[in-house]
């Protein structure tokens, strides 16, 4: 049973390139069959109404209608007056049987802290942070009172420590839609969030004889502090403008590197197209895992959608997301997408680390996918944070024009680059002097090494115009005085 989106216009990643010789329509059509094929979109799933899938592309609505029915004709999609475009069973019976058969061959196939947060700033540009402000109060106490009815009783009892089946099924479903995951509910694990995730995932590669993990530098660096307290060397890996450098990861001895080729955190940049490749042909070559954090993957404004790397190499990808970003980081919600051989030893470990997830937080994060309203809320949240961007950007345009930002297209962070000669971590003290929390360039990276003077400024959970009073406080730090 394909799951059945009731919300209007559920989501669906698809790649239109205006600089390429064929036509638009020309390359709907491909991606949706392409998408058919693959097993993305089952039997009688339901499609985008035009005018969703028209909006979210931003092409014309008569060039989506005439692409359903060019495949309407040719057997992909069905549709009746009145309802909605769907999968065509005929479509995916033969991508659902190759599907099963490449699922078969993969399943026999020194530690700084995190920057602390300002105490007691009047503004705190922290990184990572959404605007808890804006969780969807009243649809999520809709999901916790569908779940709390309609759980059967056996679900309250100790349960399966991969997860919710319903969960795990509804969220392959929404990752393979907008993700472009290969996606199985069946090597899906919920967990406790991302840092519960890297845990479970990299405690199972322990157990396979890994014994050195690679991480970006500039990084996160709860990365590093996890994987040396697991008691595992941890090496530290250069960033740049195409994202982590596969010619220096291939120098390591590593087994695992943790990548966030979506938007880099913290740099924001995204992991070029060739990286891509050369990260997956590496894994291959030396029997190793990716680990992809999925960070900030929800959230872009002025850029083509970007899917993910697990996608490719699925077999070599565990794809770790959450709702931190997306709802709110107190939920403590998230998933991993498990190569198939690791699937069993992480949902051992997730057992025994806290015997399973809260099964009523499960299920309704299951009815708040299934209905629509997750969508919906994160399309609300786009336009409030692109907002702020436009707020950020204009205060320093105002106040700083010669502080440089990068980063800008997804997320709700960005590296502002501070004149030549600035000494970051002055300007982060001077700031917090005057009750606004800045945080350096220099507090991300694992190797000390010499780099231009850079802030990470988080503007998620800021209103526009905390973001201009904060901005307005420390212009002169920021023009180096």
């Amino acid at each position: 049973m394909p799951i059945e989106w009731t919300g209007f216009g559920p989501e669906l990643l698809l790649q239109i390139d205006r600089d390429r010789p064929e036509p638009l329509r020309d390359q709907l059509e491909s991606a949706l069959r392409e998408a058919i094929r693959a097993g993305r979109l089952a039997t009688g799933e339901r499609l985008p109404s035009s005018r969703a899938l028209a909006r979210d592309l931003g092409i014309s609505r008569g060039l989506v209608t005439e692409c359903y029915a060019q495949l309407q004709a040719e057997g992909y999609l069905v549709t009746r007056p009145g309802a909605a475009t769907r999968v065509a069973a005929a479509a995916s019976a033969a991508a659902s049987a190759a599907a099963s058969a490449a699922a078969s061959a993969s399943a026999s196939a020194a530690v700084r802290p995190r920057p602390a947060a300002t105490a007691i700033a009047r503004v705190d540009f922290r990184p990572g942070l959404p605007d808890v402000s804006s969780f969807p109060r009243e649809d999520w106490s809709r999901a916790l009172r569908h779940a709390c009815r309609d759980a059967p009783a056996h679900l309250l009892g100790y349960t399966d420590p991969y997860g919710d089946r319903a969960l795990r099924d509804v969220l392959a479903a929404y990752l393979r839609r907008v993700r472009a995951a290969a996606a199985d509910g069946a090597h899906t694990v919920v967990c406790a969030g991302y840092a519960q995730g890297l845990q479970l995932v990299l405690r199972a590669l322990a157990g396979e004889g890994v014994r050195t993990v690679a991480v970006e530098d500039p990084g996160d660096p709860d990365q590093r502090v996890i994987a040396a307290t697991l008691g595992l060397g941890v090496v530290a890996v250069p960033v740049d403008e195409g994202g982590i450098d596969t010619g220096a990861l291939a120098a390591t001895d590593a087994r695992v590197v943790v990548v966030t080729p979506a938007h880099q955190s913290p740099t924001g940049v995204v992991l070029a197209p060739e990286r891509r490749q050369a990260l997956i042909a590496w894994a291959r070559a030396n029997d190793a895992t990716i680990v992809e954090d999925d960070y900030d993957a929800e959230f872009r404004y002025d850029r083509e959608p970007v899917g993910a790397l697990q996608g490719l190499a699925p077999d070599r990808v565990a794809l770790i997301g959450s709702v931190s970003k997306s709802l709110a980081p107190g939920l403590r919600l998230g998933w991993i997408l498990c190569p198939p051989h690791l699937s069993a030893a992480i949902a051992h470990h997730k057992g025994l680390a806290d015997r399973g997830s809260p099964i009523i937080d499960q299920l309704a994060l299951a009815d708040l996918l299934r209905s629509g309203r997750y969508d919906r809320h994160l399309r609300g949240m786009r336009l409030r944070y692109a907002a702020r961007r436009t707020a950020l950007v204009e205060a320093l345009r105002r106040h700083a024009p010669a502080v440089e930002l990068r980063g800008l297209a997804a997320g709700f962070h960005t590296v502002a680059q501070l004149p030549p000669g600035t000494d970051e971590q002055a300007v982060v003290t001077a700031a917090r002097r005057r009750s606004v929390g800045l945080y350096a360039m220099s507090d991300y990276r694992l190797e000390p090494r010499p780099g231009p003077a850079q802030l990470v400024l988080g503007y998620g959970n800021l209103t526009a115009d905390a973001i201009s009073e904060g901005i307005d406080t420390i212009a002169d730090l920021l023009r180096g005085g």
